[in-house]
Parts: structure tokens; sequence; C-alpha cells
């Protein structure tokens, strides 16, 4: 089977205009939550992504009917006929356990497969299933899936969702989307304050759902009997657009990024700011430059509104050609870290110990062939590899088309030298 692979040309220099594509990371809990909203559901500005087509995939397994025209999606929802997800294309992205949720409300059973395992470290389901449970559902596991029921209907509660690495995204979804159509009152403590979770809150309410506190780490659901099918946009991609950023920084750049929400990458933007890098912030754009004396600074990622775990192997790269010693600490995925290997065949001075990698400064990084392991290590290794000297190979560039819509035409039109071929 053929794989295709970037051959990436450096150094060069990014110059231009670069719009960021719609949150893959807010499209996909929504287009879940479209399941409670029987009817035709509009969302735009949804990215082309084979993430995307996983769920477009996953929906239609269930009765759905799906209809894409350029970052348009049209879900009729009318049938859910089979609430069930299949582990074949569950096994394909984690986020398919965002379907759990809005399936048990509707449906008031469902079958959904177990992730499995993942690169960037173990990441369990259980604050999904201790949340649903407070809502009145039984939950087995058997045979490799999760097996939830609910009888007469689910049932508001107290829920504290905090975990050992913090607030969950995805758990804050599920129980998020079933608590709207729960009888009484539900109170979700210690939630994920991402934007993607805002996003998805607003949705609801568009949908006829009634929630209060949104952005906060307290949410509070009283439920309805219905929802209606909306017309959405989803919000721009904050990982994109910081990816574009850190981009900009390490090529000594100047890049106005387009669609870009500067309110939801302020600890990203601090961080480039301590390392020299020029921020300018408008209504919805950000014009970033460097002159290439890039400061040494210290990173540790955390739950938003903290520095995102999903920019903290871009923002290394950045940091390999800083003057000076940095410490990059990892607090959400303590393992996330399979990147270092790769940058280290680049000539990078990396020090992995344990959940901390100390990032000595290099004159120059040069070209290697390099192996992308998961989503934002190949998106690190394309932001490297257009400061290398050479040619630089990144194999398995499969693990960038599920996050990244276009990137490298994206990048070769402001400048850099990107081929993608098939091997």
């Amino acid at each position: 089977m053929p794989m295709d692979i970037f051959k990436i040309t450096g150094p060069v220099r990014l110059e231009g205009e670069i719009t960021v594509s719609g949150s893959k990371n807010s499209a996909l809990p929504i287009m879940a939550a479209t399941i409670m909203a029987a009817g035709k559901n509009t969302l735009h500005g949804v990215p082309q992504l084979s993430d995307i087509a996983v769920m477009c995939k996953l929906m239609e397994d269930m009765g759905c009917k799906t209809n894409t025209a350029g970052n348009t999606i049209i879900l009729d929802t009318t049938n859910i006929d089979k609430p069930f997800g299949d582990y074949e294309i569950v096994r394909k992205m984690r986020a398919s356990i965002c379907i759990l949720g809005p399936l048990l409300a509707r449906c008031r059973k469902v079958e959904v497969s177990m992730p499995g395992g993942c690169a960037i470290g173990y990441r369990p389901v259980d604050i999904h299933l201790r949340g649903l449970q407070e809502l009145g559902a039984k939950i087995e596991l058997k045979n490799g899936y999760i097996s939830a029921t609910v009888n007469g209907g689910l049932k508001g509660a107290n829920i504290f969702l905090g975990g050992a690495f913090g607030s969950s995204v995805l758990a804050t979804a599920n129980v998020l989307c079933a608590a709207t159509l729960a009888r009484g009152k539900t109170i979700i403590e210690y939630a994920a304050c991402e934007p993607e979770i805002t996003d998805l809150a607003n949705c609801l309410v568009k949908m006829g759902a009634k929630i209060t506190g949104i952005g906060s780490p307290q949410l509070t659901i009283h439920g309805v009997k219905e929802l209606k099918p909306i017309e959405h946009t989803v919000i721009p991609d904050r990982i994109e657009a910081g990816t574009f950023m850190a981009a900009a920084a390490i090529t000594k750049g100047k890049l106005k990024i387009k669609n870009c929400r500067g309110d939801h990458l302020m600890a990203a933007i601090d961080k480039l700011r301590s390392m020299n890098v020029g921020v300018e912030e408008n209504e919805d754009d950000c014009v970033v430059w460097s002159e290439g004396n890039i400061k040494p600074t210290d990173i540790t990622t955390l739950p938003y509104p903290g520095f995102p775990t999903d920019l903290q192997a871009q923002f290394m790269a950045v940091l390999c050609l800083a003057k000076g010693n940095s410490v990059i600490t990892e607090k959400i995925f303590p393992d996330r870290f399979m990147h270092v290997a790769e940058m280290s065949r680049m000539a990078a001075n990396l020090r992995k110990e344990g959940p901390h990698v100390i990032v000595s400064g290099v004159e120059k990084l040069i070209a290697a062939p390099v192996m992308a392991s998961d989503l934002r290590a190949s998106a690190a290794l394309v932001v490297a590899a257009l400061a290398a000297y050479g040619e630089t190979i990144v194999n398995r560039v499969y693990h960038i088309d599920r996050g990244y819509e276009k990137i490298e035409e994206k990048l070769n039109a402001v400048g850099a030298k990107i081929e993608r071929q098939s091997v």
C-alpha cells in the first residue's frame, strides 16, 4: 500500500498570508452532538481531514446520512437505527468516543468499541464512564466494547470530572451532551474550559439546550425534552494557528495568519513574545514575525487557558535554535515526547528527563530522514524541516493529514519548499 512522504528543502523564510481552517477538535464533538437533534444539521467551516471522514463513516454506520460539499457538511440524523461504534472504525480515531454520550441520550442504549492505544501515551476513558454513570447509565465492559444502557431516561446529577492530569475535553463533551436531555439539573464541576468545549456548548444552546457557565470550569445544565437541528460554523483551529506561528518564528519569517483567534492562544502568544518573537493581534488575524534571535524560555503544558499540550512539540522545534537552554515540562501527557528522538536526528540538542526535556539551543538544524509518530509530532518535524539545512524526508505523513488541511499547499504559498510523494 503506497504511503505519502514529505520532501522538505530548507532553510526557507516564510512571508505572506496564510489562512487557518476550522477546528477539527471542535467539529468532531459537534458532529456527534447532532445525533441528539433529529433532522438536517448543517455545519460550516469543517476541515477536510481524514479524522472528519472517519466520523462521517461512523455516523453513516449508525443510519445517519452525510453530505459533504467543500467545508460544509449536512448531517441528516433523522434515523439512528444502529447505536453501535464498530472497532474497525473507532480504532482509527480516539475521538470516536464522543458518540457515547449523544447516543446514550437519544437511544438509551449504546455499544462503542474501547478506543485502544495511542502514540502520545495512555489515555483512559474512566472519567467518561464515571460521569455517565452519575447520570444513571449502567455500564459494562465486554469483549473490548463499552456497553451503556439507561432505564427510564437519564437523570440530572452533580458530577466532578477531574482526573489525574486535570480536566478531560472529550469526557466533558460526552457528559455535557448527555446532560442536555437528562431530567432535572446537572452541575459539571471541573469541566474542561477549552474553546472547543465552549463552541460545543454554544452549538447545543442553538439546538435548544439550557446551559450556563459556558467557558468556566462549572457548567450548569437544565435538561430539556428535545433538541432541534441547527446551522453552525465551527471556530478556527487554534492549534493549526499556533503551528503557523511556530513556522514563522523558526524561519525568521513574517506571516499574517488569517481566521485566527488570538484570545484562544494567549498562553502561546505570551511564550512567543518571551522568545523575542513579535506578535500583533487583530480582530480576526494575527501577524507573527521574527528576526531570528530566539531567546530560551521554559514551557509547562497545562489545561486551558494554560499552554496547550498540542503545541508543545512545535514550540520545542523553535527552541532548538534559541541561544541558551530551555526546559519543557509536559503535565498533560507525560509520555508525549516521541518527537525528541527524531529531532535529535536533525542535530537538535535535547535531553529527556521524565516529564521534562532540556533543550540546548544549536546554531543550525541539519536535514535527515525522520518518522512522524503522531499528529502534533509530525507538525513539529515539518516546522523543524523548514529551518533545517538540506532535504528532510518526513515519513508517515498520514498522521498530519488527520489534523492539518492541505498543510503543504498552505506553507508552499508563503515560501516553503514541500513536495508530497507516494512511496
